[in-house]
């Protein structure tokens, strides 16, 4: 064979490689269209000086896109990269339920079991509170951040678990009997973490460790029980003020209810576990997905670890996070094949509204049919004073960092 004939075989198989790589490139990737949009849709982060998000996006069994816009470390202006490590705050929760899940698969536990079995600090409050209660939000227990705050804490302060504990076992009474009502209460959540280390023998970020993140390749992800440890390529959150910002300080050494440290690059293969499970399976996802039930055989829209509702007409699966100057939202339309992650580390991100816009691009609006219903007529009813005046005080909302007083003036409620 020639030297010329060689040559012009040697450049056709490398033109037949080139294509094929290029296909494999672009099969599993959002078009370049798509990408723009997605793009417009963050071009606000998008600049070096301002705290900065990231997005990963799972469609038909790949991760199809994810990027990082904007700032990870204002002070040294070192950017987003899919490698960056955020906080995402009471995503971590879906993580929690099924460290739990896992340990009823090996009939180590039951979801329907006391906590006072494991836990027999839990005040005894003369009615069962399970473990699928705290998985629901509907044990009647207080918010710990919220008895933290009432007790005169700072949620910047270095909070441990022995500090949340103390509040826990001091409660004198619930807020309701457990399954009566929805409620969301971080409590729950932080005490099914210490479920799973009285019953494995393992600290709970070990445990999470050893049986979620090390099988799924998860390598930068962790749930963050020492907020001294040093995690490199961390992203450290922030809050605007006027034109500056100021730091939002995260000193939690919690897990449960909250510190999964995690990357769109590991986000992307937790999302994907959901379809096909490596870690769990069909049976434990399918779980935590059916709604909760009250006492009363009704539903809200909470499950287990996460939400479920409806946008545009598709089924949502999803959970959101807020500390400190994190934000962050999970979902995934899972008839659709669809996931999506959105972080970021400023207070003033919409993370569910980004999350959705991004949806929005994939999943064409369904045209729903409104029926005309008669409009019920609205009942109004007048309370004694007797029965208004139990709920004068002082209430707090720690989501919103906002409190207020409830008081009586003559014979109606009225608040500051």
């Amino acid at each position: 064979m020639s030297s010329k004939i060689k040559i012009v075989l040697f450049l056709l198989a490398f033109l037949m490689i080139s294509n094929m790589l290029i296909a494999q490139t672009n099969d599993g990737y959002v078009s370049k269209e798509n990408e723009l949009r997605v793009d417009q849709i963050f071009k606000n982060f998008d600049n070096p000086k301002w705290p900065g998000a990231a997005v990963c996006i799972v469609k038909d069994g790949q991760v199809v896109f994810k990027k990082g816009y904007g700032s990870a470390n204002l002070e040294y202006d070192i950017p987003v990269r899919s490698n960056t490590v955020f906080h995402v705050a009471s995503v971590s929760k879906q993580f929690t339920v099924l460290a739990i899940l896992l340990l009823e698969d090996e009939g180590k536990l039951s979801f329907d079991d006391d906590i006072r079995k494991y836990i027999p600090e839990v005040p005894d409050f003369g009615t069962t509170i399970t473990l699928r209660h705290l998985a629901g939000h509907t044990s009647g227990l207080r918010d710990h951040w919220d008895l933290y705050c009432l007790a005169g804490g700072r949620l910047d302060d270095a909070i441990t678990k022995s500090h949340l504990f103390k509040l826990i076992k001091r409660q004198k009474e619930l807020n309701f009997t457990p399954g009566e009502k929805y409620w969301y209460s971080n409590t729950g959540y932080t005490l099914l973490a210490e479920v799973v280390t009285r019953v494995s023998g393992q600290s709970f970020s070990e445990f999470t460790q050893k049986n979620i993140f090390e099988p799924l390749g998860m390598i930068n992800s962790q749930f963050y029980d020492n907020h001294e440890k040093i995690v490199p390529n961390r992203a450290y959150s922030y809050e605007p003020t006027g034109d500056n910002f100021k730091k939002r300080v995260l000193s939690f050494s919690i897990t449960g209810s909250t510190s999964v440290f995690t990357t769109i690059d590991d986000i992307g293969t937790w999302m994907l576990n959901f379809e096909s499970p490596k870690v769990g399976s069909r049976r434990i996802f399918d779980k935590m997905e059916t709604l909760a039930q009250l006492n009363d055989s009704s539903t809200f829209t909470g499950a287990y670890g996460l939400f479920v509702n409806k946008h545009n007409g598709y089924k949502q699966v999803f959970h959101e996070g807020s500390d400190a100057g994190y934000r962050a939202y999970l979902s995934r339309f899972p008839d659709q094949r669809l996931g999506i992650a959105v972080f970021s580390t400023s207070t003033a991100t919409d993370s569910e509204g980004l999350a959705l816009e991004i949806a929005n691009i994939f999943l064409e609006k369904k045209t729903e049919i409104i029926t005309n219903k008669p409009v019920e007529k609205v009942q109004y009813i007048s309370l004694s004073k007797d029965k208004l005046t139990p709920y004068e005080g002082y209430y707090w909302n720690q989501q919103r960092s906002l409190n207020r007083k409830i008081y009586m003036h003559n014979d109606t409620l009225r608040y500051l």
